[in-house]
């Protein structure tokens, strides 16, 4: 008998075309999915990963490999980009720089994550004077432009590209600690954190397995958009010196190097430049198709 009422119910939900209930997360799959412009910014930015993977199949020079013969060459069919002073190829350095681009990009978000996050789940939890000491910290991080901060950091433990890293990743944590807070404020009076605390669940328990996953979504965004915003400063630190050190390739030390040669050689800084835009321009397409997709509440 029940199972013909239950499978006269699934001939009727058949029938009125109703599909099953999906999860919060296929939900915003599907949201994503229906995203054009993130669709089209993921396939840019998958293609450049794979570009910086597969970098010795796809040009068959080496990035430090000098030639003065053929320096300052415009782009032809033997060196599509043109070479640098020194007679490297161009485009293979901006292959085997992306490498490092899209790496400090990545590596200098998880670092602030690290330091944000525990920071932005101890103020909105806790409270009182732990919310008042940790976010006049924040602050105080704030009031310095990104790039300042990550200069005080460079200057304090030397131009390098991990230590490049690591200032990037300082300067952009204040961010993730605010917004991480507020997710923790909106969630921490909830019924389901006071069933935690009646069941008499430790404060460690009820922030890492009742709090934390529900401030994923707004770290998700803020980091993918976070990866463009770092491979920016890493390559302004490059820029002026302070990141990559020469020989090794990077796409704002490449821009440094062209700098001087503007007139006679444009193609060494246009191209790298054109990288770097279509590297930031394509995480910011699918940062904001994140975005959409994580919080309902901006769909038209």
């Amino acid at each position: 008998m029940r199972t013909s009422i239950r499978a006269s119910a699934s001939t009727e939900a058949q029938v009125l075309g109703r599909a099953a209930p999906r999860s919060p997360w296929g939900e915003a799959l599907l949201r994503l999915r229906r995203s054009k412009s993130a669709l089209l910014g993921g396939i840019i930015l998958a293609g450049l990963i794979a570009a910086a993977v597969a970098a010795p199949l796809l040009t068959p020079w080496d990035p430090l490999e000098m030639n003065a013969v053929d320096g300052l060459k415009a782009p032809s069919a033997r060196h599509w980009l043109g070479t640098d002073i020194l007679g490297r190829d161009l485009f293979t350095r901006i292959l085997f720089g992306s490498r490092i681009s899209l790496q400090t990009g990545l590596i200098s978000v998880a670092i602030a994550i690290l330091i944000g996050v525990p920071v932005g789940l101890s103020a909105g939890f806790y409270g009182g004077l732990t919310d008042r000491a940790l976010m006049r910290l924040v602050d105080l991080m704030l009031t310095f432009p990104g790039i300042l901060l990550a200069l005080v950091v460079i200057a304090i433990l030397g131009p390098n590209l991990l230590n490049a890293m690591l200032a990037v990743g300082i300067s952009a944590s204040p961010t993730f600690a605010r917004v991480v807070r507020a997710a923790v404020l909106s969630s921490r009076e909830q019924t389901y954190v006071e069933a935690a605390r009646a069941t008499g669940c430790t404060n460690a328990r009820i922030i890492l397995r009742h709090i934390l996953p529900n401030t994923v979504a707004p770290i998700i965004v803020l980091g993918t958009l976070g990866v463009a915003g770092a491979i920016i400063a890493a390559a302004a630190l490059s820029y002026l010196g302070l990141g990559t050190q020469p020989p090794t390739p990077e796409w704002g030390g490449l821009l440094s190097e062209g700098r001087n040669y503007l007139r006679v050689a444009w193609w060494m800084t246009t191209f790298p430049g054109l990288a770097i835009m279509t590297a930031v321009l394509s995480i910011n397409l699918l940062g904001d198709g994140l975005r959409d997709a994580l919080d309902p509440r901006l769909q038209s």
